[in-house]
């Protein structure tokens, strides 16, 4: 290896990473399976490969070609060397939109190439739900398919001419008429075909073995179109000519509603007839949601085009009119179109949990049969799983006949693997029976080239050998794909687990408590290595701002599992490649919603980093930014915010207080506030209070009962941004919501012998005092022992409020700084799972816009008509939800839309020395844009302290909680 190595690092001008964290990365892909390769090579032009080839055939080491690593048969991993090109190699080198056609690089992203050819009316037909991360050189590979193959067909119908190298050096141009075809190929194909001329079915999506039929003379001798599917097998693709279809100028969604999955699926044959530009199903058990769906038990997603939108509109109901459905729905708007094919684009995720959480798995991902028989299919289907005991829900591309589907097979026990090969031996029989193909789009791969003698029988499957042999002699080029295939159910990624749950501190209830189970939630559809931020998303900033799989939530997950597994990463908590990839991890939380499978990172790395430094010297910043709110109130409390300020504003100590703590140069340290918000506020209760009991002494009436909130003092709201507060009171007490702050002083309950409460326990004068709070910075920074600590410090003074008898009416708890409430509602019960109250108290947290429509729905905001721009809160987003923020933001006239993203500075990460570049780059993706952009008289609303202050420190401009704006407002009426 070190020889190789060597070589490769004197040959090749890209990237040679043979180190622990490059392998790692590439261990798997969106499969069962996993291998551990030598090395990855990131070429950066032909010459490269070129020279790859070349050291890797003198040392006898195999090639694998790696695009976004998102094949679900594992034809992406491999044992030698591993080509990435998606680092250099991803360009769009040409695009003719008079002869519709595109020369593209192997690592160019579909959706790049789709972005270029939009302004010419045109688009690549092919589009696979991975549309976003997936590569045009990984989708010839498989012959990827996508919604939109009965309109347009598979890669393979949209290629024209490839450029190739082969194992041994020579350089290829596919093409048709036998262009480009290794020495061998044609009296091989021409001494067969008979074979070749009956023994492949006629379905439109036969992806399954090498498409040697397209070298018969009837059909072209098209050696670009034989190459496509072939798994990167033949050769290594540098360059393609693909052809591009004329994109609809105007698109409708039509909706169709059906009692189950059969009843789709017998329908969806009946509307090819119609020329639809997609015929897709899905069940309900697949949708998180269905509220945006018309009422059935699963649906076609049948989309149609036209020159208008009323025409589009109109083939839209004639097929609505032709179809027998239980009920339906037409959308022309591309908003509402956007949002409900993102519902069918995260089956592929979604599909991963069954409704009960349990796993299931890829491996019998996508055969296709004939569209007359997958109703029957479907059947027989169901009834194997049932004999199996096997759950799975079946979706994907009805219109063609192919199935994708997950099943809750057992791959973590001996007999669980047996069970799932008994089961793929008889499944493969079952599509054989009804006409089908085993791969329908994803390729053969490991998990079904075993079973391709079923499908094709002894005599073809040889052949393919013999077609291998021709273009690729030595074996070196993927080789344990498609021909001469690894057992499928060995390498599989799961046996390297641990298999007895690993000691945490978190308790990872949708996981059965177990980290393991956690780490394996990410199966690599790889929805995080998208390049732009789509509507409201967030994940994965850290990606989009280096363009490294090591920074996506992907990559960081693939080393996580080789921690555990510990045959590649061997130091377990103590890794410092983990550690590294972790580092620039923001802990948004974008991923906990916005991957399909759940993932929390955040969550991930703040375990990591409490192990990783257990007993151990911790970074400067985790003493002092980790533990702001121990410092914060020794401030307060000796009353000397005005010192820390002069102090922070001389630039020599200010320097040195940043290299002591550890905080980046370039960051500015932020003023703390002469008074804090709970001395504001205790001034004001106490006048309060004197004046109520004056009113009562005269014998006035009070008015009647009104709702009651406790509002949380966060840190932030506390010592930082006392207005916030303040705006909340105002605004709160003038929709008629009292407002009380949570308690300081611990009381208890007292009980009578049978349990009951008999009454409230504890002196004012001599029961434990403290301060709550969410523990979020202890959290970011992984000391989880004091996390828990500050947390059950918390619960003790919130006791009394927290006893089950108040479940029905506890007064909420209002919490203004997202990223608190947010850790309130996942991070403390997930810290203090065995603590009754940690779920309660929980359950009780409202955000600031959630507490109004809630405690005031009657209650009208003041009109503030202006338009309002800026970021919803990354935690917001991820954890709490906008939705009554967004109609509190509509009912007060503030008008547009927030973008997405996350704004880079993310509590302590833009802070920590080291992260102030990657900080800045999150918030140029979308923030500081939309703000620049924005009209003279935009309100820049940022709920976030962070978000504050990155738009202060960055662009000099001052965001306000949406609290602020509305007080403002109030304060503009009442003058």
């Amino acid at each position: 290896m070190a020889d190789l190595q060597a070589e490769l690092t004197r040959t090749v001008r890209g990237e040679v990473g043979f180190d622990i964290t490059s392998r790692a990365l590439t261990t798997m892909d969106a499969s069962n399976y996993r291998r551990v390769p030598l090395g990855v090579v990131a070429p950066r032009d032909a010459d490269d490969v070129a020279a790859t080839l070349a050291a890797c055939r003198a040392h006898g080491v195999p090639v694998v070609a790696r695009g976004g690593g998102t094949s679900i048969a594992g034809q992406a991993t491999g044992t030698g060397v591993v080509l990435d090109f998606t680092r250099h190699m991803n360009g769009l080198l040409s695009l003719d939109p008079a002869s519709r056609t595109a020369v593209v690089q192997p690592g160019l992203v579909l959706d790049r190439l789709q972005q270029a050819a939009a302004p010419h009316g045109l688009r690549f037909g092919p589009d696979p739900s991975t549309h976003s991360r997936c590569t045009l050189g990984g989708m010839i590979g498989n012959n990827a398919c996508g919604s939109h193959s009965v309109a347009w067909g598979t890669t393979a119908d949209n290629v024209s001419e490839l450029s190739v190298l082969t194992a041994r050096g020579d350089s290829l141009r596919p093409g048709r008429d036998w262009a480009g075809a290794p020495e061998g190929l044609r009296p091989l194909v021409e001494g067969e075909l008979a074979r070749l001329r009956t023994g492949f079915p006629d379905l439109p999506r036969r992806i399954s073995g090498y498409a040697l039929d397209a070298l018969l003379p009837e059909k072209g001798a098209d050696v670009a179109r034989s190459f496509c599917g072939s798994e990167g097998t033949l050769g290594i693709l540098t360059e393609a000519v693909v052809r591009l279809v004329e994109a609809p100028r105007a698109r409708a969604l039509a909706v169709l509603a059906y009692a189950d999955e059969s009843a789709a699926a017998e329908a969806a044959a009946g509307l090819l007839p119609f020329a639809p530009l997609t015929v897709e199903g899905m069940a309900a058990d697949l949708v998180r949601s269905t509220a945006d769906l018309p009422r059935g038990g699963a649906w076609l997603f049948v989309e149609t085009g036209g020159d208008t939108a009323a025409e589009a509109h109109a083939r839209a109901e004639t097929i609505v009119r032709a179809a027998d459905v239980v009920d339906s729905l037409v959308v022309t708007d591309p908003a509402g179109q956007r949002a409900l094919w993102r519902i069918r684009e995260d089956a592929s995720g979604t599909a991963t949990r069954m409704p009960d959480g349990s796993e299931a798995w890829p491996g019998w991902e996508d055969c296709a049969v004939p569209p007359a028989q997958l109703g029957a299919y479907l059947r027989d289907f169901r009834g194997l799983l049932g004999t199996y005991g096997l759950r799975g829900t079946p979706y994907g591309h009805f219109g063609d006949g192919c199935i994708h589907v997950r099943i809750d097979f057992d791959l973590l026990t001996e007999p669980g693997v047996g069970r799932f090969r008994r089961f793929s031996e008889d499944l493969a029989d079952l599509v054989v029976a009804h006409g089908g193909s085993l791969s329908g789009e994803h390729g053969d791969g490991q998990a079904r080239a075993e079973l391709l003698p079923k499908m094709y029988g002894a005599g073809t499957v040889a052949l393919f050998e013999r077609a291998k042999a021709v273009w690729d002699p030595d074996d070196l080029l993927n080789p344990g794909m498609l021909v001469r295939p690894a057992p499928l159910d060995t390498n599989l990624r799961f046996s390297v687990l641990p298999s007895e749950p690993v000691d945490v501190v978190f308790g990872y209830p949708s996981d059965g408590g177990d980290f393991a189970a956690a780490v394996r939630r990410c199966v690599g559809v790889a929805k995080c290595r998208t390049t732009e931020v789509s509507g409201p998303s967030v994940m994965c900033p850290s990606f989009r701002a280096t363009g490294e799989e090591a920074h996506s939530t992907r990559g960081r997950a693939r080393l996580l599992h080789e921690m555990l597994a510990g045959e590649l990463v061997t130091d377990g908590w103590q890794s410092t490649e983990v550690r590294d990839a972790l580092d620039l991890c923001l802990s948004c939380k974008g991923c906990r919603t916005d991957c399909p499978v759940g993932v929390d990172m955040a969550t991930y790395k703040a375990e990591f980093l409490h192990h990783h430094y257990e007993g151990r010297r911790r970074p400067a910043s985790h003493y002092t930014m980790g533990r702001l709110p121990r410092w914060l109130r020794l401030v307060a409390r000796t009353r000397t915010a005005w010192l820390v300020n002069s102090l922070a504003s001389v630039r020599p100590l200010a320097w040195l207080a940043k290299r002591l703590g550890g905080i980046a140069p370039e960051r500015r340290i932020p003023r703390v506030a002469g008074e804090t918000f709970t001395r504001w506020w205790s001034r004001g209760f106490r006048k309060q209070l004197r004046q109520s009991v004056a009113a009562w002494k005269a014998g006035e009436r009070t008015a009647g009962p009104r709702p009651v909130v406790q509002l949380w003092p966060d840190t932030f709201t506390e010592h930082f941004a006392p207005s916030v507060g303040k705006a909340a009171v105002r605004v709160l007490e003038a929709a008629g919501v009292g407002v009380m702050l949570t308690p300081h002083v611990r009381m208890t309950v007292r009980r009578t012998a049978e349990g009951a409460i008999s009454g409230v326990g504890g002196n004012l004068w001599l029961s434990r005092r403290g301060r709550v709070c969410c523990g979020l910075t202890y959290t970011s920074t992984g000391q989880l022992d004091r996390a828990r600590a500050v947390l059950r410090n918390t619960l003790d003074l919130l006791d009394v409020h927290l006893v089950p008898e108040l479940d029905d009416d506890r007064a909420p708890v209002v919490v203004l700084e997202p990223s608190c409430a947010a850790a309130l509602r996942t991070d403390l019960p997930e810290l203090l799972p065995d603590d009754p109250r940690a779920a309660r108290l929980a359950a009780s947290v409202l955000t600031f816009a959630e507490a109004l429509e809630r405690l005031a729905p009657d209650w009208t905001p003041p009109r503030v008509d202006r338009p309002a721009v800026g970021q919803t809160h990354c935690h917001q987003h991820a954890v709490l939800g906008d939705t009554a923020d967004r109609r509190l933001r509509s009912a007060a006239g503030l008008t547009g839309e927030l973008s997405g993203g996350c704004c880079g500075l993310a509590g302590n990460f833009g802070f920590e020395k080291g992260h102030y570049e990657v900080s800045a780059t999150c918030a140029e993706e979308q923030l500081l844009p939309s703000v620049r952009e924005a009209p003279e008289d935009a309100v820049v609303l940022a709920d976030g302290f962070s978000c504050r202050t990155q738009l202060e420190q960055l662009a000099g401009v001052r965001g306000r909680h949406l609290a602020e704006v509305l007080a403002e407002a109030l304060e503009a009426e009442a003058n």
